[in-house]
């Protein structure tokens, strides 16, 4: 069996959407749903999921081992983020070197890197008239939205779209693939 940890900053619609693709899975289990807020509301998901969670703050994080410790402790073969803002620390990366990756709402290199996530993202694309959007996964590295793009999938941006009509039709996309992506992933490797 293969087991994912998911990362995650918010509501959590993302995470949840990924524990129930996997239910029925008998090879994949969603084992663990960390997060650096204590009040995200992913972590509610996560009790209703009965997903067992684990919540750090900044120092943990980046000046100890305590977040790899508990990745080792339940036995997590691959990293998911999903709507998870802070940079992976290198003893993460380096333990999960390229078995970590991210779901970008826009099609990088464009609207990519710090800063970049939600409705600012929706809004540039819309400020520069571009004619599509859709989303990247791609591995995680020590930079903002820079490791090898994996996939990516496109939708139109329509003349009359707002950044929520836009988030919209992204975060279908993000539900329709992520999943089958991350499934696809784990299937290459050992």
């Amino acid at each position: 069996m293969k087991r994912i940890a998911i990362f995650a900053s918010g509501s959590g619609t993302n995470a949840e959407n990924i524990v129930e693709y996997f239910k029925p899975n008998p090879d994949i289990d969603v084992c663990l749903i960390l997060s650096n807020k204590s009040d995200a509301y992913v972590l509610e998901r996560a009790g209703k999921l009965n997903v067992p969670t684990y919540v750090f703050e900044r120092q943990e994080f980046y000046q100890s081992d305590e977040v790899v410790n508990i990745l080792y402790k339940y036995q997590v073969d691959f990293v998911v983020l999903a709507g998870f803002l802070w940079l992976v620390p290198d003893n993460i990366l380096k333990k999960y070197n390229n078995r970590i990756i991210n779901i970008h709402p826009a099609l990088l290199p464009k609207y990519g890197g710090k800063g970049m996530y939600g409705k600012s993202v929706h809004e540039s694309v819309l400020e520069n008239n571009e004619k599509e959007s859709g989303i990247s996964v791609h591995l995680v590295n020590e930079v903002y939205d820079a490791g090898d793009v994996v996939f990516q999938t496109k939708c139109s941006v329509e003349p009359d779209d707002t950044p929520e009509s836009l988030a919209e039709r992204v975060h279908k996309l993000e539900y329709e693939f992520y999943p089958k992506v991350i499934e696809d992933l784990l299937n290459g490797i050992d």
